[in-house]
């Protein structure tokens, strides 16, 4: 959801500027500049973002002096709501997106060691800070989303607001296709349905017999990469967060020291270990091993697929026709193929939307041609499928314009009553909120006004 105010927007992508701190400079003065309730803001913490903004090469529309530190005013303000009505956040995805932050530094800078090295601190302390700036980022997200979920448009306020855009400021659309799939998952050997299912057992008699740590066995073994590097820990986690077997089957564990029968989800076979219950939450340690189809099968879809093809092409029967009677993808069967772009709800994807090998197929693609099958990966349960293609259609780049492009208009007349709204609401929090910003820091042309309070 697009509803973040142009200001916030930049702390979003100030990753490292908020979480991390570069080493602060011996001539930076660490004296309060801003105090929002009872929140002070540093002046080195603006020199710290500042700094890192530059290594970044992010830019920043105004004086960073003034900028920044109300970025930084304007999050504060939306944390202190937060408290108030006891929003938190889902701490898995927070280490999983702190692990991915921190793999990328180890990527970038080649080690542990160079990444502690390059921020000075302790790769637990970079862990902690980064942590902090994700579930903080979080927290405002959410309490924007509850601010702005009852903003909804019309189709007359639609027009009136297209009719109303300056000719500079109707957007411009990119290359858009609509596209259409027969998918064939192919089936899983029993065989190594087996095999997954013994290794699994194989692992819960090693750590009731206490051979082995579950920890251990999860980083080593877990195929969810995102929780075997912590030991298979999820984080504490709702049960709506969790695939429903998995939930039904960890929320009525009791014993910390027990492993669980095994588990099978869309996304493999689990067994997991409880750590700790609190609330409505779970923190519980999990090891996913997944089936995968052999070589064999694979070719068998793609054989299946290809005869398919050449039955369309020889008009033994349509594309549309023969979907519902083969395909195999439930999002897609009963909608003659036609894919749904999850982040418009429409039918246009821009090529970047699409997946990988899906992208590169349609690339070369006339409208109303037929790939050859495609061996690929389904990114809603990351399994393996094979895949026919159609391009149903092809728009160029383009202004937008009402009657191709309505969804686009009435997206952007949402953002901008979203924006309103949050505007708004910090304009009343400032004069809620007690402000004081040292003297030399008032003379700035502030995106909200009402930081500096006549006297």
């Amino acid at each position: 959801m697009n509803c973040r105010l142009k200001s916030f927007s930049l702390v979003i992508g100030l990753i490292l500027a908020a979480a991390i701190s570069l080493p602060a400079q011996n001539n930076v003065i660490d004296e309060v500049v801003w105090v929002v309730g009872d929140e002070p803001i540093y002046k080195s913490e603006v020199e710290t973002q500042i700094k890192q903004m530059q290594y970044e090469g992010q830019k920043i529309n105004g004086d960073p002096y003034c900028v920044i530190p109300e970025m930084m005013a304007v999050q504060k303000l939306y944390l202190h709501q937060a408290k108030l009505d006891t929003i938190t956040t889902n701490e898995s995805m927070v280490f999983q997106r702190v692990d991915a932050q921190l793999n990328f530094f180890i990527d970038q800078l080649g080690s542990k060691e160079k990444v502690e090295e390059y921020f000075r601190k302790p790769m637990t302390a970079i862990r902690e800070e980064l942590a902090d700036f994700v579930r903080n980022n979080s927290i405002v997200q959410e309490v924007q989303r509850t601010l702005v979920k009852d903003v909804k448009v019309t189709p007359a306020e639609v027009r009136k607001y297209f009719a109303k855009l300056p000719a500079d400021s109707i957007p411009t659309i990119p290359l858009q296709v609509e596209v259409q799939v027969i998918s064939i998952y192919p089936k899983v050997p029993q065989q190594e349905i087996d095999n997954v299912k013994a290794r699994l057992r194989e692992f819960t008699d090693q750590v009731n017999s206490g051979e082995r740590e579950f920890s251990t066995l999860a980083i080593l073994n877990s195929e969810d990469r995102g929780t075997a590097l912590r030991g298979g820990e999820t984080g504490f986690i709702g049960k709506s967060s969790l695939a429903p077997e998995f939930a039904a089957v960890a929320f009525n564990l009791n014993d910390t020291k027990k492993v669980s029968k095994i588990v099978e989800t869309e996304f493999g076979y689990h067994i997991i270990q409880l750590i700790e219950k609190r609330g409505d939450q779970i923190n519980c340690r999990h090891i996913l091993l997944k089936p995968h189809v052999s070589q064999s099968d694979i070719d068998d879809a793609v054989h299946t697929l290809d005869s398919i093809r050449t039955d369309i092409i020889d008009k033994k029967f349509t594309f549309e026709s023969i979907v519902p009677y083969v395909s195999q993808d439930k999002n897609t069967r009963y909608n003659e193929g036609l894919m749904s772009n999850a982040n418009t709800g429409s039918t246009r994807f821009e090529m970047s939307e699409l997946p990988q090998d899906i992208a590169k197929a349609v690339a070369g693609m006339e409208v109303g041609e037929i790939s050859h099958p495609i061996t690929t990966i389904d990114v809603t349960n990351n399994k393996e499928m094979v895949v026919l293609v159609k391009l149903r259609s092809r728009r160029p780049v383009h202004k937008a314009d009402l009657a191709n492009d309505y969804q686009v208009i009435a997206n952007m007349l949402e953002t901008h009553k979203q924006q309103e709204i949050l505007a708004n609401w910090v304009k009343q929090k400032q004069q809620e909120t007690y402000v004081r910003i040292k003297e030399e820091w008032r003379n700035c042309d502030f995106e909200h006004d009402g930081w500096v309070k006549e006297r």
